[in-house]
Protein backbone atom coordinates (compact mmCIF):
# COMPACT_ATOMS: atom_id res chain seq x y z
CA UNK A 1 0.00 0.00 0.00
CA UNK A 2 2.84 2.39 0.89
CA UNK A 3 4.64 1.65 -2.39
CA UNK A 4 1.43 2.27 -4.37
CA UNK A 5 0.92 5.54 -2.51
CA UNK A 6 4.50 6.63 -3.34
CA UNK A 7 4.05 5.68 -7.01
CA UNK A 8 0.79 7.64 -7.22
CA UNK A 9 2.47 10.63 -5.57
CA UNK A 10 5.39 10.50 -8.04
CA UNK A 11 2.93 10.16 -10.91
CA UNK A 12 1.02 13.22 -9.69
CA UNK A 13 4.24 15.21 -9.41
CA UNK A 14 5.32 14.17 -12.92
CA UNK A 15 1.89 15.09 -14.29
CA UNK A 16 2.05 18.50 -12.57
CA UNK A 17 5.52 19.09 -14.01
CA UNK A 18 4.39 18.09 -17.50
CA UNK A 19 1.38 20.39 -17.30
CA UNK A 20 3.61 23.24 -16.09
CA UNK A 21 6.16 22.60 -18.86
CA UNK A 22 3.37 22.53 -21.45
CA UNK A 23 1.95 25.77 -20.05
CA UNK A 24 5.36 27.44 -20.22
CA UNK A 25 5.94 26.16 -23.73
CA UNK A 26 2.54 27.52 -24.83
CA UNK A 27 3.29 30.83 -23.11
CA UNK A 28 6.67 30.98 -24.85
CA UNK A 29 5.05 30.41 -28.25
CA UNK A 30 2.37 33.01 -27.51
CA UNK A 31 4.97 35.56 -26.39
CA UNK A 32 7.14 34.88 -29.46
CA UNK A 33 4.09 35.40 -31.71
CA UNK A 34 3.11 38.65 -30.00
CA UNK A 35 6.71 39.91 -30.15
CA UNK A 36 6.84 39.17 -33.88
CA UNK A 37 3.50 40.92 -34.52
CA UNK A 38 4.61 44.03 -32.61
CA UNK A 39 8.11 44.05 -34.10
CA UNK A 40 7.08 44.48 -37.75
CA UNK A 41 5.04 47.71 -37.45
CA UNK A 42 7.40 49.17 -34.82
CA UNK A 43 10.43 48.61 -37.08
CA UNK A 44 8.52 50.25 -39.92
CA UNK A 45 7.73 53.30 -37.76
CA UNK A 46 11.22 53.43 -36.24
CA UNK A 47 12.86 53.18 -39.66
CA UNK A 48 10.70 55.93 -41.15
CA UNK A 49 11.17 58.28 -38.20
CA UNK A 50 14.76 58.99 -39.25
CA UNK A 51 13.48 60.09 -42.68
CA UNK A 52 10.70 62.17 -41.09
CA UNK A 53 13.30 63.80 -38.84
CA UNK A 54 15.55 64.66 -41.79
CA UNK A 55 12.65 65.96 -43.92
CA UNK A 56 11.42 68.06 -40.99
CA UNK A 57 14.92 69.48 -40.48
CA UNK A 58 15.14 70.37 -44.20
CA UNK A 59 11.69 72.00 -44.25
CA UNK A 60 12.43 74.01 -41.11
CA UNK A 61 15.71 75.22 -42.64
CA UNK A 62 13.73 76.30 -45.71
CA UNK A 63 11.26 78.21 -43.49
CA UNK A 64 14.22 79.96 -41.79
CA UNK A 65 15.62 80.95 -45.19
CA UNK A 66 12.24 82.38 -46.23
CA UNK A 67 12.11 84.33 -42.96
CA UNK A 68 15.66 85.61 -43.56
CA UNK A 69 15.13 86.76 -47.17
CA UNK A 70 11.44 87.71 -46.86
CA UNK A 71 11.14 89.22 -43.38
CA UNK A 72 7.91 91.01 -44.37
CA UNK A 73 5.68 88.35 -45.92
CA UNK A 74 2.21 88.99 -47.37
CA UNK A 75 -0.66 89.47 -44.91
CA UNK A 76 -2.12 86.05 -45.79
CA UNK A 77 1.18 84.34 -44.87
CA UNK A 78 1.45 86.36 -41.63
CA UNK A 79 -2.10 85.41 -40.63
CA UNK A 80 -1.48 81.75 -41.43
CA UNK A 81 1.79 81.79 -39.44
CA UNK A 82 -0.05 83.26 -36.44
CA UNK A 83 -2.94 80.81 -36.80
CA UNK A 84 -0.67 77.77 -36.70
CA UNK A 85 1.65 79.42 -34.12
CA UNK A 86 4.64 78.92 -36.42
CA UNK A 87 7.29 79.84 -33.83
CA UNK A 88 5.97 77.25 -31.37
CA UNK A 89 5.63 74.67 -34.16
CA UNK A 90 9.27 75.22 -35.23
CA UNK A 91 10.40 74.72 -31.63
CA UNK A 92 8.10 71.80 -30.76
CA UNK A 93 8.17 69.61 -33.90
CA UNK A 94 11.76 68.31 -33.40
CA UNK A 95 10.93 67.55 -29.75
CA UNK A 96 7.87 65.53 -30.81
CA UNK A 97 9.92 63.53 -33.32
CA UNK A 98 12.61 62.94 -30.70
CA UNK A 99 10.07 61.66 -28.14
CA UNK A 100 8.56 59.39 -30.82
CA UNK A 101 12.02 57.92 -31.46
CA UNK A 102 12.51 57.34 -27.73
CA UNK A 103 9.07 55.67 -27.61
CA UNK A 104 9.74 53.33 -30.51
CA UNK A 105 13.15 52.47 -29.07
CA UNK A 106 11.44 51.56 -25.78
CA UNK A 107 8.96 49.33 -27.63
CA UNK A 108 11.84 47.64 -29.46
CA UNK A 109 13.55 46.95 -26.12
CA UNK A 110 10.32 45.45 -24.76
CA UNK A 111 9.99 43.27 -27.87
CA UNK A 112 13.60 42.13 -27.43
CA UNK A 113 12.84 41.19 -23.81
CA UNK A 114 9.77 39.25 -24.95
CA UNK A 115 11.83 37.41 -27.55
CA UNK A 116 14.53 36.62 -24.99
CA UNK A 117 11.92 35.21 -22.65
CA UNK A 118 10.35 33.07 -25.36
CA UNK A 119 13.55 31.08 -25.95
CA UNK A 120 11.65 28.16 -24.46
CA UNK A 121 12.09 26.10 -27.61
CA UNK A 122 15.89 26.33 -27.63
CA UNK A 123 17.11 22.84 -26.96
CA UNK A 124 20.85 23.47 -26.75
CA UNK A 125 22.99 24.84 -23.98
CA UNK A 126 24.60 28.20 -24.60
CA UNK A 127 26.04 31.10 -22.60
CA UNK A 128 23.30 33.50 -21.47
CA UNK A 129 23.00 36.62 -19.36
CA UNK A 130 21.04 35.62 -16.25
CA UNK A 131 19.93 39.22 -15.62
CA UNK A 132 18.40 39.36 -19.10
CA UNK A 133 16.31 36.28 -18.30
CA UNK A 134 15.11 37.74 -14.99
CA UNK A 135 14.27 41.10 -16.61
CA UNK A 136 12.36 39.37 -19.41
CA UNK A 137 10.40 37.32 -16.87
CA UNK A 138 9.58 40.40 -14.78
CA UNK A 139 8.34 42.11 -17.94
CA UNK A 140 5.95 39.24 -18.64
CA UNK A 141 4.72 39.35 -15.02
CA UNK A 142 4.58 43.16 -14.84
CA UNK A 143 0.79 43.19 -14.79
CA UNK A 144 0.72 40.91 -11.74
CA UNK A 145 3.05 43.30 -9.89
CA UNK A 146 0.70 46.29 -10.32
CA UNK A 147 -1.69 47.31 -7.55
CA UNK A 148 -5.22 45.98 -7.67
CA UNK A 149 -8.39 46.72 -5.68
CA UNK A 150 -7.39 44.92 -2.48
CA UNK A 151 -3.73 44.40 -3.27
CA UNK A 152 -0.90 46.98 -3.17
CA UNK A 153 1.79 47.19 -5.85
CA UNK A 154 4.68 44.76 -5.48
CA UNK A 155 7.92 46.70 -5.70
CA UNK A 156 10.80 44.74 -7.22
CA UNK A 157 14.25 45.85 -6.10
CA UNK A 158 17.01 44.57 -8.36
CA UNK A 159 20.45 44.35 -6.83
CA UNK A 160 22.38 42.74 -9.64
CA UNK A 161 26.10 42.14 -9.41
CA UNK A 162 28.51 41.59 -12.28
CA UNK A 163 27.95 38.01 -13.38
CA UNK A 164 29.63 36.17 -16.22
CA UNK A 165 27.40 34.50 -18.79
CA UNK A 166 26.16 31.10 -17.65
CA UNK A 167 26.15 28.02 -19.87
CA UNK A 168 22.59 26.71 -19.62
CA UNK A 169 19.28 26.00 -21.34
CA UNK A 170 17.95 29.57 -21.58
CA UNK A 171 14.28 28.63 -21.97
CA UNK A 172 14.29 26.20 -19.07
CA UNK A 173 16.06 28.72 -16.85
CA UNK A 174 13.40 31.30 -17.74
CA UNK A 175 10.78 28.72 -16.73
CA UNK A 176 12.47 28.48 -13.32
CA UNK A 177 12.47 32.28 -12.95
CA UNK A 178 8.80 32.38 -13.98
CA UNK A 179 7.86 29.70 -11.44
CA UNK A 180 9.82 31.26 -8.57
CA UNK A 181 8.53 34.79 -9.16
CA UNK A 182 4.94 33.60 -9.79
CA UNK A 183 5.03 31.56 -6.59
CA UNK A 184 6.35 34.59 -4.71
CA UNK A 185 3.51 36.76 -6.04
CA UNK A 186 0.98 34.04 -5.15
CA UNK A 187 2.39 33.84 -1.60
CA UNK A 188 2.18 37.62 -1.17
CA UNK A 189 -1.40 37.67 -2.46
CA UNK A 190 -2.39 34.83 -0.13
CA UNK A 191 -0.72 36.63 2.78
CA UNK A 192 -2.83 39.74 2.09
CA UNK A 193 -6.06 37.71 1.83
CA UNK A 194 -5.51 35.93 5.19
Amino acid sequence: AYQLEQTLYKLQQTQTQLIQTEKMSSLGQLVAGVAHEINNPVNFIHGNLSFADRYTHDLLELVHLYQKYYPKPDLEIQERAEKIDLEFLIEDLPKILSSMQVGTERIRQIVLSLRNFSRLDQAKMKPVDIHEGIDSTLLILQNRLKSKDSFPEIKVVKEYSDLPQVECYAGQLNQVFMNIISNGIDALEEGIDN
